[in-house]
C-alpha cells in the first residue's frame, strides 16, 4: 500500500554523496533521541555502564526508539528519525544525517507497511551483513495488503517488538542479556494500566459510535470496543493525501450534523482544509474532540502516551470533555 509521502527523497545531496563521507569513519555519532531523555526521567537503570561502546540503534519512529531505550538502558545509544509531533510524518524527508546514522547502526527498527519505505532504501545503500533489522510488519507476519500501518496503537504490537529487541540486543552484547530481559519484563508490566483502561472503556461504553479523520488510532478504537462510523474510503483518502469522494464527505459531515457520534478523534499531525472544516463542524455540534498523534509527543514514554489517549477518550465519552492536544 502506498502511504502519502512515503516515497521519500533525500535532501541536501544524493544518497551516494551522503554515504561517501562515512567510509572508514566507523560507528555513526548521532544525537541522542528524545526517547533517551524521556526514559532517563521515568526509569532508573539497574545495571552499570561497563560497556564503553553502547550499541548503536536507529528507529524510524520515536515510539519504537523509546521502547528500545527502555530495554537497552545505558547499553544503547538510540537515534529516532521521525520524532517531531508537530509535523506531518507523511512529508518526512530523509537527510544525509539519517543516512549516516543508519550506516553506523547495529540495530534498526522500522514499522513497514509502506510507512517508512525510505529506511529500506537507506539500508540497501549502506549494506552491513552484521546489522540487525526489526521490521514490525514482518515480525507480526502482516501482508503488504494490510490497510492500516499505524501498528503501535495495537495493544499486542509492542510486547512482540520488545521481545525481538531483547533477542537482538542480547545477540550483540550477550553479557547484558539478563539486564535486557529484566527491562523487557518491566516494560510489559508497565503496559498493564493501558490494558486495564481499554477494558474499562469497552465495558462502560460498548460499541460507542465515534468518528476519525484517518485510521491513526483505529487499532486502539477496536481494542476499546468503539464503533468507527467514518467510512473507510474516507479515512484511506485522507491518509493517502487524496480527495475523498463527495458522498463520503457528506456521510462524514452528517455524523456531526445529525449527532451520530459521541467523539471525534482528530489527527493533530495531518491538518488540511478538509480536516479543519470537520474539526469546526464537530465543535459547532458540540461533539467532543480527542487529538491523536502518529509521533510520540514530547515528554511521554510509549506507555504514558497510549494511556493518555485512552483516558482522553474515556473523558470525552463520560464527561463530554475535549482534549485536543497532549502536553
Amino acid at each position: 500500500m502506498k502511504i502519502r509521502g512515503k516515497q521519500i527523497a533525500l535532501v541536501g545531496g544524493t544518497l551516494g554523496f551522503a554515504l561517501a563521507g562515512i567510509a572508514g569513519c566507523g560507528t555513526a555519532q548521532s544525537t541522542p533521541s528524545q526517547a533517551n531523555n524521556n526514559v532517563a526521567a521515568s526509569q532508573k537503570n539497574t545495571g552499570s555502564a561497563a560497556n564503553t561502546s553502547p550499541i548503536q540503534v536507529v528507529a524510524a519512529e520515536n515510539e519504537y526508539a523509546n521502547v528500545v531505550s527502555q530495554i537497552g538502558g545505558t547499553y544503547v545509544h538510540v537515534t529516532a528519525i521521525m520524532s517531531d509531533p508537530n509535523t506531518d510524518p507523511h512529508t518526512y524527508e530523509a537527510s544525509p544525517q539519517t543516512a549516516k546514522a543508519i550506516a553506523g547502526a547495529q540495530l534498526v527498527i522500522q514499522n513497514g507497511l509502506g510507512y517508512d519505505d525510505f529506511m529500506n532504501k537507506l539500508e540497501s545503500a549502506s549494506t552491513n551483513a552484521n546489522r540487525k533489522v526489526i521490521d514490525v510488519q514482518t515480525l507480526l507476519g502482516l501482508p503488504d495488503s494490510t490497510p492500516n500501518p499505524h501498528l503501535w496503537y495495537k495493544p499486542t504490537t509492542m510486547p512482540q517488538v520488545a521481545k525481538a529487541i531483547v533477542k537482538d540486543l542480547s545477540a550483540i552484547d550477550p553479557a547484558q542479556a539478563s539486564y535486557f530481559q529484566d527491562n523487557e519484563q518491566k516494560f510489559e508490566q508497565s503496559l498493564q494500566p493501558w490494558y486495564k483502561e481499554l477494558a474499562t472503556v469497552k465495558k462502560e461504553f460498548p460499541n460507542a459510535p465515534v468518528a476519525t479523520t484517518e485510521p491513526v488510532c483505529d487499532y486502539m478504537l477496536e481494542a476499546s470496543g468503539m464503533k468507527n462510523m467514518t467510512p473507510w474510503a474516507f479515512q484511506a483518502a485522507v491518509m493517502n493525501g487524496t480527495d475523498p469522494a463527495p458522498q463520503d464527505v457528506t456521510l462524514q459531515e452528517n455524523l456531526f450534523k445529525q449527532h451520530k457520534v459521541k467523539v471525534f478523534l482528530y489527527n493533530q499531525q495531518v491538518v488540511d482544509p478538509m480536516t479543519t472544516s470537520l474539526l469546526n463542524l464537530a465543535k459547532q455540534n458540540h461533539i467532543p474532540v480527542v487529538g491523536v498523534y502518529e509521533t510520540m509527543p514530547t515528554g511521554h514514554t510509549y506507555q504514558s502516551w497510549m494511556l493518555d489517549e485512552v483516558q482522553d477518550l474515556q473523558n470525552a465519552l463520560k464527561n463530554h470533555v475535549s482534549t485536543e492536544t497532549l502536553s
